[in-house]
């Protein structure tokens, strides 16, 4: 069995999240896989012209590229410029860089990952492009390091599925937030995914077995105080689609070709179910 199509069920919340951070620190490496419909198929900047980018790859290339994000939560946020924007999973740093063009010199944006390989290259990204008032923080979405009402905007990329606590990471939102500050959020939901399905690993680094219902997802984020919470932008995922996130997974795990064939055929159970959605809400004033 290789690593990628171990057991997950038995794994504690912090092996969770060392096996995600050595999954990411190896695709970066790589320069393959992420959580976008278009993941089988190289370069990483399709796959983000896909999840919603456009001009913004033109002006963050080498950021773009290292992009393993389902969607872009900044497409229609209204970031104004001196505003304070917190991105949770911030990755390679595309998400910093384009809030920061929108907040511009006046604003603050901040980005938290667990990864140091990620930390590394977004905030090489940021001095690259020039954005000084861009800040990495090395973190747990469960427990941000940032204080208590301080940002104006959560933003997030398909990162939320990964956490083992999700309650905690929609409490941290809400604990961050200003009074009457704002969240968006892509990410994936899944409807009923078989244990089978969810005790893959590979499917689990994909962001397909830790996604939850879009239901759950939104009365997770009303639960923990936040209001006026909304889905859009839905995009279902088809085999093909699941096929190549899991493959790239079990590829760089040197999966054979009969544990590939095993993991496709549980995949096919759940296509059409598995979808990424953008969610949005605000902390009450």
């Amino acid at each position: 069995m290789s690593d990628a199509t171990r057991p997950m069920n038995d794994l504690s919340h912090e092996e969770i999240r060392d096996q995600v951070a050595k999954s990411y620190a190896k695709a970066l490496t790589d320069s393959q896989g992420c959580c976008t419909p278009a993941c089988c198929e190289p370069p990483a900047a399709t796959a983000a012209k896909v999840a919603g980018y456009g001009d913004e790859l033109a002006q963050h290339t080498e950021a773009g590229q290292s992009s393993f994000g389902c969607g872009n939560p900044l497409a229609f946020a209204e970031v104004q410029e001196g505003e304070t924007v917190l991105d949770l999973g911030s990755g390679a740093g595309l998400d910093l860089l384009i809030a920061a063009d929108k907040v511009g010199e006046t604003g603050r944006v901040i980005g938290v990952d667990m990864t140091d390989e990620m930390i590394e290259a977004a905030r090489a990204n940021a001095a690259k492009a020039g954005h000084g008032q861009v800040e990495v923080r090395k973190g747990v979405i469960e427990a941000l390091p940032v204080d208590d009402a301080s940002v104006d905007w959560v933003i997030s990329n398909c990162v939320v599925n990964l956490s083992p606590e999700k309650e905690r990471v929609f409490a941290e939102i809400f604990r961050v937030l200003k009074p009457g500050g704002r969240f968006s959020v892509s990410d994936i939901v899944a409807e009923q995914l078989p244990e089978s399905v969810r005790d893959f690993a590979a499917a689990y680094h994909a962001c397909i077995a830790g996604a939850i219902s879009e239901t759950d997802y939104v009365e997770g984020l009303r639960a923990a105080g936040l209001e006026e919470v909304s889905s859009s932008e839905r995009f279902e995922y088809e085999i093909e689609h699941l096929r190549g996130l899991v493959g790239a997974d079990l590829d760089r795990a040197g999966a054979s070709k009969e544990e590939l064939d095993a993991v496709v055929a549980e995949l096919e159970k759940v296509a059409g179910t598995v979808a990424s959605v953008r969610l949005s809400g605000r902390k009450p004033a």
